[in-house]
């Protein structure tokens, strides 16, 4: 599994490796029943402290998309399988917005707008 972080940015580093989890698993790059690389082993890729990455396990953790046991490591769930579904709803809908002429900014906004 293969992730990434932007060096420029200013989001804190736990928050980039949980979006980049994220983003594998709405990609289906990483399925519901896979079990994620040990804690060690990304923070050791990433070159960050270890506990930043079990932060953003904690955080995806709680967000219900992986299962944390001792001994057995970071394990997709079954609920992860909904966000790669939505991923696909998505696309569809900024391709629309493409064709319609709607900018990024103009559909995030009517995104926050509607979930508000």
């Amino acid at each position: 599994m293969l992730l990434t972080m932007g060096a420029q940015s200013d989001r804190p580093l736990f928050e980039q490796v949980a979006a980049s989890v994220r983003a594998a698993i709405a990609a289906g790059r990483v399925r519901p029943g896979d079990r994620l690389p040990p804690a060690r082993e990304i923070a050791a890729g990433l070159g960050v402290n270890l506990h930043t990455v079990l932060h953003a396990f904690q955080e995806l953790r709680d967000e219900g998309l992986i299962e944390v046991r001792r001994g057995r490591g970071a394990i997709v769930t079954a609920a992860a399988a909904s966000l790669a579904d939505l991923h696909a709803d998505v696309e569809a809908l900024v391709a629309r917005a493409r064709r319609l002429g709607i900018t990024p900014d103009t559909l995030a906004a009517l995104i926050k707008e509607t979930s508000a």
